[in-house]
């Protein structure tokens, strides 16, 4: 019950920026540890920061251990040279990313679950998948062929 309660969430922050985030989805992240909310985020205005980054960031040392709750599977590159949402949760060590609906663009998809899963990061996809492909309805039409 909890994991649909966190995801529920992110999908409650992600919705704050559809429209608003340029080429990117909109996505929310919610970092939990112990139960607790350590960190939340949303993708910015314009499409950066990603939510990742600023729920990381705003949970600091307690990401360590925690889960993180995102609507979109994290990226794996960043054409502006920065490090990779899927990177940073690595590098923050976060025990466990539950992940709604998987990146359909060419560059990301499955790369960053992957790259989790490989660093010895507990992966789950499909939490209120159609919830989140609604509301980045454009940006999985963008991706996918019918």
């Amino acid at each position: 019950m909890s994991d649909d309660l966190h995801m529920r969430r992110a999908l409650t922050l992600a919705a704050l920026g559809v429209g608003r985030t340029g080429d990117n989805p909109s996505v929310g992240c919610v970092i939990v540890k112990n139960g607790a909310v350590a960190g939340e985020g949303a993708t910015a205005d314009g499409g950066r920061p990603h939510a990742e980054e600023q729920a990381l960031a705003h949970a600091g040392d307690d990401a360590r251990g925690a889960t993180a709750y995102i609507t979109l599977e994290p990226c794996a590159h960043r054409s502006n040279g920065a490090v990779s949402c899927s990177d940073l949760l690595i590098q923050s060590h976060v025990a466990r990313v539950v992940i709604a609906a998987r990146d359909p663009h060419p560059m990301a998809a499955g790369v960053g679950i992957e790259r989790l899963r490989a660093a010895g990061i507990e992966v789950e996809v499909g939490l209120l998948e159609a919830e989140a492909r609604v509301q980045n309805v454009a940006f999985f039409g963008k991706w996918e062929k019918p």
